[in-house]
């Protein structure tokens, strides 16, 4: 017999917010390489590893729901700009990782724009629920 368990409700959020013009491959791999960004530098947001009944072993994952919302370049520049501005940790996606083929070349290509011009493909936050939901106002759930 199955247990009922009360839902859960997490103090903190995971959002990430795409830019609503990409392309559905760029949406899915911009997303996957913006939550890499937030498991790997905050361990709380990790779970405990998976089995299954006959006890292969699975990777850990989030603990808590991600969030995935798109909006305009307008309003994710500003969502990006209220998280630097209120010190939340993020991940960002540039356009210019679109053309790169590794991770030195993403870092270059980020660190060679300044912060009010990048070219945001999309952008991961974590923190506090009521900050980052205020951070990504003005967003949609994605479709």
């Amino acid at each position: 017999m199955e247990q009922e368990s009360a839902p859960v409700r997490f103090d903190t959020k995971i959002a990430v917010l795409l830019r609503e013009d990409l392309a559905v491959w760029q949406r899915l791999n911009v997303t996957a390489f913006l939550v890499s960004g937030i498991g790997t530098t905050e361990p709380e947001v990790i779970g405990e590893p998976y089995a299954d009944a006959d006890g292969v072993g699975y990777l850990s994952m989030f603990r808590q729901p991600v969030m995935v919302l798109e909006g305009s370049a307008e309003v994710l520049g500003a969502a990006h700009a209220r998280a630097v501005k209120r010190g939340l940790r993020l991940s960002v996606f540039t356009t210019e990782l679109f053309a790169t083929g590794n991770d030195q070349d993403n870092r270059l290509a980020v660190g060679a724009v300044a912060t009010d011009k990048l070219d945001l493909a999309g952008i991961g936050v974590y923190g506090p629920r009521n900050a980052v939901d205020r951070v990504v106002k003005g967003a949609r759930m994605h479709p």
